[in-house]
């Protein structure tokens, strides 16, 4: 048995072997490319004596190559962070003759991490999560991601105290790619003449969209007179009510103006589970708009071809998600929490 076993895998390794040498013998061509060091800061390349720019470069795919730099971006802060601990925690371990982890639990969580009732019902309810789906397989994986998040904010402040008087030197920076967007005949909120500009490309039935229209709530507050924000239309194909609701709100606005708008966008995300067309009607009905109007409108997809100039638009600036955020020009992907946007946001006030 052992014999044929070994027989046989030595076959299929020398069969590999003559597939892979196969392979390279019948490699493609390639260009001739000669790798040398930069002449000029920001010149990538040349072709035939011209300067090729990063910028040039890259060309339409700015929002991928803005992703691949913030994924190197936040890889090399996350290996920093483990270092601070090897090193920094790790010595005030090594002095009290103690193992790493040891120290860390002790003095850093002191003791074990528990996760309260109301912290769990509370995630559940800033996540949507339907209380039919909740079966202990799923509670213990929501309470065992709420405890490894606690033990990562507890070690954060631990170093972050360590580190107060005695700052980590750094030698690269948070990538920044600017990307004009133009708000056109969007619809938008707040002082049009604020320093900061906010374009959100958004679909109503998407769930993360609709935490990240929480995060707008708060930014209006906090924001108040010093950013405008722009709604785009991006309603994704697996959302079949999307595009359906996308045009009841414009119906909304040619009826009702920018308020009743941002009413309807509101009662939207709070009913992402109800966007039926009666439901829509409804909605629009308790807003105030006049019904005959806003089912003729409806019923002539009076606003359709915006919509799909929302998305055309997006695409071709590179938006593949929802929700997605450009602040000033500066990308925001996904649902992030307000300290993100403020992050941004107070550095544009700034500038």
């Amino acid at each position: 048995m052992n014999k044929k076993l070994t027989l046989k895998t030595l076959a299929t390794l020398i069969i590999l072997s003559i597939a892979t040498a196969c392979t390279n013998s019948t490699a493609k061509p390639q260009p001739n490319f000669v790798f040398k060091n930069p002449e000029k800061p920001n010149v990538l390349a040349k072709i035939g004596g011209k300067e090729i720019s990063e910028e040039v470069l890259v060309g339409d795919d700015k929002l991928a190559y803005m992703d691949i730099k913030k994924k190197e971006y936040e890889f090399k802060i996350g290996q920093l962070k483990k270092l601070l601990v090897e090193r920094l925690i790790g010595e005030e371990a090594k002095k009290a003759g103690m193992s790493l982890q040891d120290y860390i639990k002790k003095n850093v969580l002191k003791g074990e991490i528990k996760i309260s009732d109301s912290e769990f019902k509370k995630f559940v309810a800033d996540k949507k999560i339907p209380e039919g789906q909740i079966n202990d397989q799923l509670k213990q994986r929501i309470m065992g991601f709420l405890k490894e998040q606690k033990n990562d904010e507890l070690i954060d402040a631990y170093i972050a105290k360590i580190t107060k008087s005695n700052p980590v030197e750094v030698f690269f920076s948070k990538p920044k790619m600017s990307i004009e967007v133009a708000v056109g005949d969007s619809v938008s909120w707040g002082n049009k003449d604020a320093k900061v500009s906010i374009v959100e490309f958004s679909d109503f039935q998407c769930p993360f969209c609709s935490r990240g229209a929480n995060s707008v709530d708060e930014i209006k507050k906090k924001y108040k007179g010093k950013v405008k924000i722009a709604f785009k239309h991006f309603p994704l194909p697996m959302h079949p009510d999307a595009k359906p609701a996308s045009e009841a709100a414009l119906c909304v606005n040619a009826e009702g103006g920018a308020d009743k708008f941002w009413k309807y966008h509101d009662l939207l995300f709070k009913n992402q589970d109800k966007l039926d067309s009666a439901s829509l009607e409804k909605y629009a009905k308790d807003l105030g708009i006049k019904e005959a109007k806003f089912k003729e409108c409806v019923a002539s997809k009076k606003f359709a071809a915006a919509v799909e100039a929302d998305m055309q638009y997006g695409e071709k600036i590179g938006v593949r998600s929802t929700p997605t955020f450009f602040i000033n020009g500066q990308l925001i992907s996904g649902a992030v929490p307000i300290e993100q946007f403020s992050e941004v946001i107070d550095e544009a006030l700034k500038n």
